[in-house]
């Protein structure tokens, strides 16, 4: 324990006379306390019409067919305590218990036991989430959220624990960036991705219209920039402390420049709140009120034997896996050692060591679905969503850092074939059956007073349109219609 401690500490500058980060460990924590409240809300007022009894993929019907299949394994394969119950009441009532622990980890109460609670019940709301819950950020906050609970013990921070912290912060980073360069997408490579990405991102906001007006040459200058950003910051997080600043404010400026121009939820804030772990007590005790900063570092003591030893464990594997990840990623087509697949496929459910690597390709078009409703087949009506695009006059619009999910899953949708979207059946039997919990994730109803008889999907081409068209038309939006998305279904009443 001893041998790993000092080498941490010689890494991340906890020399004597060195820097310190109990006020960072303490400013992290409510970062994070922050994420998972904002995480456990955004969910609580969508599970009801994403995995509720008469929701799109009802979990109790999941976990029934995974009891069915898998015998005593399904706790290992889907780690959750909805195994206990998983009616439409439960998966509120883990939500809530969520926004309950998440607050009092914010406030410093017991905060340990709460982080426990709080990725517990992520990793539980994941695991019968299905598709709807298979985020990158959703493994991320779960990844960071269990690195905290080695970090909560009272007491300072353990060098080990913040290189682990650390460790994340630049896969995350570093692996987003490398894989466009694996991937070998033209436009990653000539320089064009950011051609389309402003238009044909999941949930585009008005301001990435705007950007999208700017010429070429500085949308190619952009995505060198993104390769800086990504690639180049990441290695000097392990750099003298000058220069492990830098790699902060670079990381948190690019961060910064995503959250303006999209919108991705809770993402860019957690890896803010990752990047500020690279600032030391000098640092935070500069902007931070004098009363926290005598209160925190007073109440510094050295953790228990059975913790320190406890973390040392955990995360020596936990570094070990999330290494062979970023080498995966890093060198694709490399396997790792035989005698790791087996643990490492066995721990692969609690989603807590994961690869990294956001718009590996970019998508060069923008297929939209929009699904309709009629009485008689002829006439048609269409159903709005909250946030995607829709009504072709309607401004794009923030909504980060709540996410819509089913707007989100209807982006990937358009990317796919109706015959490949397994849940998209489920949603349109929901509109037939004129699911309250499912309408409630829609902007509106066209049939208020009664279900349709029959739903299909057509899918459009949409794209920005021009600075002079909106002149025009005052459209964010021009489409053309491609075909029929899925065929037009009924339920017989």
């Amino acid at each position: 324990m001893d041998a790993v401690e000092s080498a941490a500490r010689w890494v991340v500058g906890m020399t004597p006379g060195g820097s310190t980060y109990v006020l960072t460990k303490w400013v992290f924590l409510r970062a994070l306390a922050l994420i998972y409240l904002i995480a456990f809300a955004s969910f609580w007022v969508q599970v009801r019409g994403l995995i509720g009894p008469h929701g799109i993929l009802p979990a109790e019907q999941f976990l029934q067919a995974v009891r069915e299949h898998h015998g005593v394994e399904r706790f290992r394969l889907v780690p959750t305590l909805f195994w206990l119950r998983a009616d439409g009441t439960a998966l509120v009532v883990g939500c809530l218990a969520g926004v309950v622990a998440a607050v009092l980890v914010l406030f410093n109460v017991w905060p340990t036991v709460n982080l426990v609670l709080c990725w517990a019940l992520y990793l539980s709301l994941a695991a019968v989430g299905g598709t709807f819950m298979a985020f990158q950020w959703d493994v991320l906050l779960l990844e960071t959220g269990f690195l905290a609970i080695l970090a909560a013990p009272r007491g300072t921070l353990p060098a080990f624990t913040l290189l682990l912290l650390w460790w994340l912060l630049f896969r995350l980073t570093f692996e987003s960036g490398i894989v466009k360069l694996n991937s070998g997408d033209a436009t990653w490579r000539n320089l064009t991705a950011l051609d389309y990405h402003f238009w044909t991102q999941p949930l585009p906001t008005w301001t990435a219209w705007y950007v999208n007006l700017l010429p070429a040459w500085c949308k190619k200058g952009m995505v060198l920039a993104t390769y800086v950003f990504e690639i180049g910051f990441p290695l000097l997080i392990f750099g003298p402390r000058p220069v492990r600043l830098v790699a902060a404010a670079g990381l948190i400026f690019f961060q910064l420049t995503i959250l303006g121009t999209g919108n991705y939820n809770f993402f860019n804030l957690l890896a803010i709140a990752l990047a500020l772990l690279l600032l030391d007590d000098a640092g935070w005790a500069r902007v931070l009120p004098e009363r926290v900063v005598q209160a925190v570092s007073g109440s510094v003591r050295s953790p228990s034997l059975p913790v320190t030893a406890a973390v040392t464990v955990v995360g020596l594997v936990t570094l070990l896996f999330a290494t062979i990840k970023l080498w995966g990623t890093t060198f694709p087509g490399s396997n790792p050692p035989q005698l790791l697949i087996r643990p490492m496929v066995w721990l692969e459910p609690f989603r807590s060591v994961n690869a990294y690597g956001l718009f590996r390709v970019m998508t060069t078009e923008r297929p939209e679905i929009v699904v309709e409703g009629s009485d008689d087949a002829q006439t048609w009506r269409a159903y709005e969503f909250p946030w995607k695009p829709g009504d072709l006059v309607r401004r794009p619009r923030f909504v980060e850092p709540h996410q819509p999910r089913l707007d989100w899953q209807m982006w990937f949708a358009a990317l796919s074939s109706y015959e490949y979207v397994s849940w998209f059946p489920a949603f349109e039997a929901r509109l037939l059956e004129g699911s309250p919990d499912m309408l409630r994730l829609l902007r509106s109803n066209p049939f208020p007073d009664h279900p349709p008889r029959y739903v299909r999907a057509l899918l459009y081409r949409y794209r920005f349109t021009t600075a002079a068209e909106r002149r025009a038309t005052g459209a964010w939006w021009a489409r053309e219609l491609m075909g029929a998305y899925s065929p037009t279904v009924s339920l017989a009443r």
